[in-house]
């Protein structure tokens, strides 16, 4: 198989569009539909679409990067900054008809937005993780439904001076589409400082792209690595992140400010509180708040 690049930087339109069927004014028409795939490689973001798994790498030891292929090789998905894909599956629970119920789990693409014929997803398949699973089982040739793009948080160039981010294993993937694009954007001066926590110094995904952005930009871009269990030679944070670590690395509290935290709920309940059940952001909570950030200082994704 081919070397896959991370980060650089569908099915036929025809077909698909004809089952979508014409709305009164208001919803959906078949034009729109067929606008929004157009734009977005195949995507559509009001329903599920199959895509074709193209190729598979192992990035790290239970970390692979899957790359879907889009029908037209010269087309991109142009997905908007902060928003993510959802994959649906149905793998869940046995239904009163045999059928399974579907799974639903949100992924960010860490292509860029502009790669041409495909996009990619980093999953880490987790012991007990239904869908994350499902993906490890995923062969070469195999499709998976996919639905998007869902915008999670509308971004303007320059609507901050500095953004925060705390990201904690995978967390990692819309953090780095954030950075990617403000960091491509020349208009866009808001600085980015990243706090990236893992377990081992294995365990760091996309950590050549994160570095190369730091020696790139080093006055908009700087990474900090944490690890739980390092290496005798590791130079960076040891243990988990703390309240000092986060007052030393993110911007302090501020209206031009803001705080980005993505990881595993563990991670999260110690720096921002969780989501809440519904995905909503939920109530502030954790060292975060405790540093005096309001809620409207940060975002979880």
């Amino acid at each position: 198989m081919t070397s896959l690049t991370i980060l650089p930087s569908a099915r036929r339109l025809v077909g698909r569009c004809r089952r979508v069927p014409v709305m009164p004014t208001g919803r959906k028409t078949r034009l729109s539909a067929c606008t929004v795939r157009a734009k977005h490689g195949g995507l559509d973001d009001s329903e599920f679409v199959s895509f074709k798994l193209g190729e598979r790498q192992q990035v790290t030891g239970n970390t692979h990067l899957y790359r879907f292929k889009l029908d037209d090789p010269g087309q991109s998905i142009n997905l908007p900054i902060a928003s993510c894909l959802l994959v649906r599956a149905r793998i869940g629970e046995a239904q009163e008809d045999g059928t399974k119920k579907f799974v639903i789990r949100p992924y960010t693409p860490t292509s860029a937005a502009t790669a041409k014929g495909h996009f990619d997803l980093v999953v880490k398949v987790y012991e007990k993780g239904v869908m994350s699973k499902h993906f490890g089982d995923l062969k070469e040739g195999d499709e998976l439904e996919i639905k998007g793009p869902i915008v999670k948080l509308p971004y303007a160039a320059n609507m901050k001076k500095h953004i925060g981010m705390v990201a904690g294993g995978t967390g990692i993937t819309p953090m780095l589409q954030v950075a990617e694009a403000i960091l491509s954007n020349p208009e866009d001066k808001t600085k980015v400082s990243l706090i990236f926590g893992n377990v081992t110094e294995q365990d760091i995904i996309l950590k050549k792209e994160l570095d190369e952005y730091a020696k790139q930009y080093p006055d908009r871009f700087d990474v900090y690595y944490v690890l739980d269990k390092p290496g005798f030679f590791w130079k960076g944070g040891k243990g988990y992140i703390t309240a000092d670590m986060l007052k030393q690395k993110m911007p302090p509290p501020s209206n031009d400010n803001m705080v980005f935290v993505c990881g595993p709920p563990p991670m999260m309940d110690v720096i921002s509180g969780n989501k809440a059940p519904d995905k909503s952001q939920g109530e502030l909570k954790g060292l975060l708040k405790g540093m005096g950030y309001t809620p409207d200082q940060v975002f979880k994704f």
